[in-house]
């Protein structure tokens, strides 16, 4: 069943609840078991992050579609932070984070293994030791464990990865699936891997591993380069919105509490204009600012010349 009421999933209160799954489309079901469900930490509430409706939507539509969703926007506007206001509020855990460079591999997202570790214990031993003591699943791998519910996933800046690793990321995505070969080549039943930045293990069967759920997975991206038009298809596309006034102000609320907002009204204008004029500037550069000037009181000359420091334009404006 589907409805209205049924549609915000997330909706941007930093309000944490539990997540009622919605029924995923017919093309987006996988077939993973759950064999040993992961322990969720509660996170501390995500309250400060101020979205949009249109934000709230975006998110809304990769959960029930189950979907990657891609951000882009200005340097500091948020991007990589939308996915822990929702992984808090929705209560996912711990957010999984890949965070790419030129030389990034799909192969480190989904699983490591030390064959050198493994060999030089066997020539100590002379038994051949456990597999699983050396395989160690990556962030993208850990986030396809069958659960009950969704991992969340951070893919920061896939912009600055090498030219093929968005269509290689594109088939996983799409199977919700991988294999290990070095323990499908084995034909045990089921070894037990580490998950990635923490201590519980997770048996695989046959040497593959299938979601259950699919992660809700945020990519972010700067705009430095263009996708395949497949990939963009395959994705919920969000532009973090360029900051009015308006928002500027509930951010600073939400950080900082509604005296010092008030205090700081020229700034956050001053501020709101010189973005519009597509200056390359960052939010957080204006929180900076704010929480010196109002909280050590420096005289006007000192003020003035803090102010020009901390909101410096960043040397570039790719977008």
């Amino acid at each position: 069943m589907t409805g209205p009421g049924l549609w915000q999933l997330y909706r941007g209160d930093g309000v944490p609840r539990a997540m009622t799954m919605s029924e995923a489309p017919p093309w987006r079901r996988f077939k993973g078991t759950v064999v040993r469900e992961r322990t969720i930490p509660e996170l501390e509430p995500a309250a400060w992050f101020q979205t949009t409706p249109e934000m709230v939507d975006a998110v809304n539509a990769a959960l029930h579609l189950r979907r990657p969703l891609l951000v882009t926007g200005r340097p500091g506007s948020g991007k990589s932070t939308l996915i822990e206001s929702v992984a808090s509020e929705l209560r996912l855990g711990e957010v999984l984070r890949w965070h790419i460079t030129s030389s990034s591999t799909l192969r480190e997202a989904l699983y490591s293994y030390d064959a050198l570790g493994r060999l030089q214990e066997f020539q100590v031993t002379g038994s051949a030791p456990d597999i699983g003591s050396y395989l160690r699943l990556g962030p993208l791998g850990t986030a396809l464990l069958p659960t009950a519910t969704p991992r969340a996933l951070l893919v920061d800046e896939i912009d600055k990865s090498d030219v093929d690793l968005p269509s290689d990321l594109l088939n996983v995505f799409e199977r919700g699936e991988f294999q290990i070969p070095e323990l499908a080549r084995l034909g045990q039943d089921s070894v037990d891997i580490q998950e990635d930045g923490g201590d519980e293990r997770f048996p695989i069967t046959d040497g593959k591993v299938t979601c259950l759920q699919f992660p809700f997975v945020v990519l972010t991206s700067n705009g430095e380069r263009d996708f395949p038009p497949a990939f963009l298809r395959r994705c919920i596309q969000f532009r973090m919105p360029d900051p009015d006034p308006l928002l500027l102000r509930r951010i600073v609320v939400a950080h900082l509490g509604e005296g010092v907002a008030e205090a700081a009204e020229a700034l956050i204008e001053d501020f709101s204009e010189r973005a519009g004029a597509n200056h390359a500037q960052a939010t957080d550069q204006l929180l900076n600012a704010i929480f010196v000037v109002t909280k050590t009181t420096p005289v006007p000359e000192e003020r003035e010349r803090i102010v020009r420091m901390l909101l410096k334009e960043l040397e570039s404006d790719l977008l």
